[in-house]
């Protein structure tokens, strides 16, 4: 597993406003749960691809959604916006994500979000509530395991 905290570090010194959201918010928050990738809820404007292409140049980033893996500092083309972007990096895996189930948009994110440091950078992470209705929105096993560890740490919390 690649170090998650120097991705993140990478994504908090660039130009792109951004929430991590996902099992990384989840340990963030206190969870024990183990996860090998960086989720974060951003707006995958031109403007911010085109930030993202400069910043993961040197990390031979790739869509790891395809079966080509193709480059992402060829596709999509110059000008285009997406939805979601999911790519493997040489720091590791990092989601783009536009909303989150059960819970909106990035404007609608930012509402609740907290600010947390890591190595010296302050990082916006969805709050505990709205990661609890994410997880519990998309009803897998995993995420109702996590949803359940976190309202235990958010009970924990208001003691």
């Amino acid at each position: 597993m690649k170090n998650l905290n120097d991705l993140l570090v990478l994504l908090a010194r660039s130009d792109i406003e951004f929430i991590v959201i996902g099992g990384f918010a989840g340990v963030l928050h206190g969870s024990t749960l183990v996860t090998r990738d960086l989720d974060v809820c951003t707006l995958l404007t031109a403007e911010n691809i085109e930030k993202l292409r400069v910043l993961f140049k040197n990390f031979h980033p790739k869509h790891r959604m395809t079966p080509q893996r193709l480059s992402f500092l060829n596709v999509p083309p110059p000008g285009q916006s997406l939805n979601n972007l999911y790519l493997e990096t040489d720091l590791g895996i990092v989601d783009f994500i536009s909303a989150v189930s059960g819970v909106g948009d990035f404007q609608r994110l930012t509402e609740n979000a907290i600010t947390i440091e890591i190595k010296g950078e302050e990082i916006k992470v969805i709050s505990i509530s709205d990661l609890i209705k994410a997880k519990q929105s998309l009803g897998r096993d995993k995420d109702k395991l996590a949803a359940t560890e976190l309202l235990a740490i958010q009970a924990k919390k208001k003691t």
